[in-house]
């Protein structure tokens, strides 16, 4: 292999004691490197500044539409505020306010009807069940949502004589009776009207005034009675328009009326016969329910096959056999009271 020798590293001492410019000067005046430099400032100027550039302005953030923040963050300084909770306001009861007229009971007597405070009959333990199964469909379509609608009742028949407005009258005789229920009868037979005549009442403005004038508060027509729980509205005026008017939209508020802020009040209509007169079919699109009375020996099949036709707007439709001589079980009501024969 080839021998290598080192080379020899320059004495510092030797370098410290050289006089004379460096190499960095040699080269400068070799090559003249003054030339490169800039150009030399007169005096007296003075080197021009640039002007300031503005101090940058803050920006918000634009709001995204539809993204809101969430409720836990707070803002700086800030704190959250709760959203605000929104509070039904009770509607206040509805009362009636008119005069109270007092009902003959020596002429419902007569007639056969419910005596008020009187003593308990067949008749009386006939109706109770009725009204009990009444008054528990009615809590069922509450609870379901039906509001006002559940507290209304149609009573009506095929035919004119079958047992109409006996059965509504005696109805509401019977719910008038519960301790924590009120009941109002309404007089919808705008053609015939005999509610009053059957509870001995005087007439007066009523259910169609309050429809064909606006200005009319429907609860000022109402007739309050000496029986407790128990208030009639009559059928009021006669018009030839009377399915016209309970077509319109004033109809669901007039009836919305009559149970304003009373969850407990019942609305019996006495509607005029589905195959003689329009307006139970009219009436028929605001109740929850329908009770349709059938003669016993005298509603025909088709007929009665007619009328649940026309009141088919009704959700519920139920049928009550009136004038029955005989029970197939055997079982004669009000005999355990004495009264049965």
């Amino acid at each position: 292999m080839t021998e290598h020798s080192k080379i020899p590293v320059p004495d510092d001492t030797r370098q410290s004691t050289l006089k004379g410019p460096s190499l960095l000067e040699r080269a400068a005046r070799t090559y003249d490197l003054s030339n490169l430099a800039p150009p030399p400032v007169p005096q007296g100027l003075t080197r021009p500044t640039l002007p300031k550039s503005p101090a940058p302005v803050p920006v918000e953030e634009p709001e995204v539409a539809g993204v809101a923040e969430p409720a836990s963050k707070e803002k700086k300084g800030n704190k959250a505020k709760p959203a605000p909770v929104s509070v039904e306001t009770p509607v206040k009861p509805l009362v009636f306010h008119g005069d109270v007229r007092p009902i003959d009971r020596d002429h419902l007597r007569e007639q056969g009807m419910i005596v008020p405070e009187g003593a308990v009959t067949g008749l009386i333990e006939e109706f109770r069940i009725v009204k009990r199964q009444l008054l528990s469909q009615a809590a069922e379509l509450s609870r379901q949502g039906g509001k006002g609608a559940a507290q209304r009742v149609l009573i009506c028949s095929p035919l004119p004589g079958e047992g109409k407005t006996y059965c509504a009258t005696n109805l509401a005789l019977a719910i008038a009776a519960e301790k924590e229920c009120e009941v109002l009868l309404v007089d919808a037979d705008f053609a015939k009207p005999s509610v009053l005549t059957v509870l001995g009442l005087p007439g007066g403005p009523g259910l169609m005034d309050a429809l064909v004038d606006r200005s009319i508060d429907v609860a000022d027509c109402v007739i309050r009675t000496d029986i407790p729980g128990l208030s009639v509205l009559p059928a009021g005026h006669t018009t030839n328009s009377d399915s016209e008017y309970l077509n319109s939209s004033r109809t669901s508020q007039v009836l919305a009326r009559l149970t304003e802020g009373a969850p407990n009040r019942m609305v019996i209509f006495d509607s005029p016969p589905a195959l003689a007169a329009s307006p139970a079919a009219e009436l028929a699109k605001y109740v929850g329910q329908a009770l349709v009375i059938v003669r016993a020996d005298q509603t025909a099949k088709g007929s009665l096959e007619d009328a649940i036709s026309l009141l088919s707007a009704c959700p519920n439709i139920q049928l009550l056999l009136n004038a029955a001589n005989f029970s197939p079980s055997g079982r004669r009501f009000g005999s355990y009271y004495g009264y049965g024969s």
